[in-house]
């Protein structure tokens, strides 16, 4: 991370920090602030956040390792979620599976080169009777069957422009 990056990060979270009163209960909601700005949450970001909150850094450190929402490596810009729970099994979450790792190119927990999709799977998004499901980011998506899969994932292709959907693997 350059200088001025750090600099940048360093003001953002110095004003989310003012924006919640320097509080301890701010602190996901500006960790939160900084995964979806950066992609994921620094060392740097870790210890400035700490900082600015006045708490030990292993107290940040515990809550982004805590939430699986929250990350300390780097992750695409859409994050494309698949329930792993039984009830979605039955609801046929295998083929799904198979279906966006075909289209995306990656397998679980990888993501594409060009940063822009990350593939995970979710321990449950509540989604039981109405399964198989997906986010995307903070979209749901629920009954998905694998023919879905493509329409689904052009969608946030689109989202980049036509030169990126060609890059991420788009038809």
């Amino acid at each position: 991370m350059l200088a001025t990056e750090r600099e940048r990060l360093r003001q953002e979270i110095a004003e989310l920090a003012k924006k919640y009163e320097y509080k301890r209960d701010g602190m996901l909601p500006i960790l939160e602030a900084v995964q979806d700005r950066y992609r994921y949450v620094s060392d740097f970001a870790m210890q400035e956040v700490a900082r600015a909150l006045g708490v030990f850094p292993s107290e940040v450190y515990g809550v982004v390792s805590f939430y699986a929402f929250l990350s300390t490596e780097p992750k695409g810009k859409f994050i494309v979620r698949l329930c792993q729970t039984l009830s979605c099994d039955f609801a046929g979450k295998r083929n799904v599976a198979r279906q966006l790792e075909n289209e995306l190119g990656i397998k679980f927990g990888e993501t594409t080169p060009d940063g822009v999709f990350t593939l995970e799977h979710a321990n449950c998004l509540g989604m039981c009777d109405m399964g198989p499901a997906l986010l995307v980011n903070s979209d749901v998506y629920t009954r998905v069957q694998p023919d879905m899969v493509s329409d689904i994932i052009d969608k946030y292709r689109r989202m980049f422009g036509p030169s990126s959907a060609m890059k991420a693997g788009g038809h």
